[in-house]
């Protein structure tokens, strides 16, 4: 068996060094009398979703309280996401207005992190516009979080830390998840396919994926605190082990959680199709309890515009995945991401994407108009078309696209599913809501005390974007 390199483990005793400095954050607010009050602002992924719970288990430890109140807040951490253009700019309005609550509140902290802030642009556009920000730092420093807000509280200047663009990992944080039967589980980090339209790469640093003992460990324990819906994260999910022992792979880590007992449901994001196969469509149908649904990213339906995308695969090769995993699991639930109007597309290539809803049906998808983003090949490559003819066939595709949701929901009409009923929801008719293990919202009516557990209902309606049930 061949080992490959080590990777940037962070050691167990600086994370020693980061747990002491928290305790002593914690000791002077409780020597000074105030619990001071911490907002959280998340933007983007599952995986950024992740690290704030991260952020707040490390808050907790400092002794803070959390408010939703930018005004209110002591200290205020905005956890940021670099992929679209859109939410980068909603982080630039917020922040810009921020200068508000920091004028009346001199004595605020504001923070800036997360996959935007790793990027030198932005650091250097914080230091010449945002001089009300006071700390900037990237997800790779995310685990010697108690150690820049102590420096930024004994120091005086602002601090900038995107060092280490290639990551690391670092176990045993603190996390403080919100309150139900999910949760999160990061089991690798970054990527190594450097897609041309992609900046996620560049921040989020190369494929590192935990050691399986501690992924484990940490299934173990969020079954035994009672969740019931645990989700696998990656940037790549399923290539993860390609960093450890060669028998290491992700089909294999859903042997192995899939052992662990409890009663619980086994899901993952996001997944390549360059790195799924038969060997993981085997798994998932023979593993009872992984859910029988993979977001498959597919992007665009041409090949020639996929190759341009530096993808990895044609559309033959996708199509055969998917006949592929419909073999295996006949119901799977098959949802995906589509760019439209990436530079050079043209109207007959197009075509081709609306060809690939007809063939798939998928059950529901994620769609965007092309956003370049700065630093990657495709914000350089020509794009003769406009945002307006960009817009049309957009508009065509969610079209074909809610058409087919609608009547995939509607096959679900008169059957009966095994659903976690998860929230109430603020609905007289229907107050609790769940999803079934293909992750379809279903709205029904019954007693709070349901929530967290598993339930057979019957669908007795459906729409494009939920399902109506009833116990049975």
């Amino acid at each position: 068996m061949s080992k490959r390199p080590k990777r940037n483990q962070i050691s167990p005793a600086d994370v020693a060094v980061q747990r002491d400095i928290a305790i002593e954050i914690a000791t002077l607010h409780r020597e000074k009398g105030v619990t001071p009050l911490a907002f959280v602002d998340t933007y983007g992924c599952q995986q950024n979703e992740s690290d704030s719970e991260t952020i707040r288990g490390y808050l907790r430890d400092m002794g803070y309280a959390f408010t939703d109140s930018e005004v209110e807040a002591d200290l205020i951490i905005i956890n940021t996401c670099a992929v679209r253009e859109s939410a980068e700019n909603r982080v630039w309005g917020n922040v810009g207005n921020l200068v508000h609550t920091k004028r009346d509140k001199p004595e605020q902290l504001i923070v800036l992190c997360g996959c935007m802030a790793q990027q030198e642009s932005v650091a250097k556009k914080v230091e010449t516009s945002f001089r009300h920000v006071d700390l900037v730092f990237g997800p790779h420093a995310l685990w010697k979080l108690p150690e820049l807000l102590k420096r930024l509280m004994t120091e005086s200047g602002r601090i900038v830390e995107i060092s280490n663009p290639e990551g690391v990992i670092a176990e045993d944080l603190p996390s403080l998840r919100t309150e139900g039967p999910s949760a999160w589980l990061t089991i690798m980090y970054g990527c190594n396919n450097y897609c041309s339209y992609c900046i996620v790469p560049y921040v989020r640093g190369r494929e590192r994926s935990r050691e399986p003992e501690r992924i484990l460990k940490d299934v173990e324990r969020l079954v035994a605190d009672g969740v019931k819906d645990i989700t696998l994260l990656g940037q790549n999910v399923n290539s993860y082990g390609h960093d450890l022992d060669d028998s290491i792979d992700f089909a294999w880590l859903l042997e192995q959680i899939n052992a662990i007992d409890g009663e619980f449901l086994i899901r993952f994001m996001t997944s390549h199709p360059k790195d799924a196969g038969e060997r993981l469509f085997e798994t998932m149908a023979r593993c009872e309890k992984v859910a029988k649904h993979i977001h498959l990213p597919v992007q665009a339906g041409n090949t020639r515009v996929l190759e341009t995308m530096n993808r990895g695969y044609t559309k033959e090769g996708y199509l055969d995945l998917i006949t592929a995993a419909r073999r295996y699991m006949p119901d799977i639930i098959l949802t995906s991401d589509i760019i439209v109007g990436f530079p050079g597309e043209t109207d007959e290539e197009f075509e081709d994407t609306l060809d690939v809803l007809n063939q798939v049906q998928f059950d529901a998808l994620f769609t965007f108009i092309f956003s370049p983003r700065s630093g990657t090949p495709a914000a350089e490559m020509d794009d003769p078309f406009t945002r307006a003819e960009k817009q049309v066939r957009f508009d065509r595709l969610t079209a074909l696209q809610n058409d087919i949701s609608t009547r995939r929901h509607q096959d679900y009409v008169g059957k009966r599913v095994r659903i976690l009923v998860d929230a109430v929801q603020d609905d007289a008719r229907y107050p609790l809501k769940g999803r079934t293990a293909g992750g379809r919202l279903v709205r029904l009516a019954g007693d709070e005390a349901l929530v967290g557990e598993f339930a057979e209902v019957e669908i007795v309606s459906a729409s494009t974007w939920s399902l109506t049930g009833e116990l049975v």
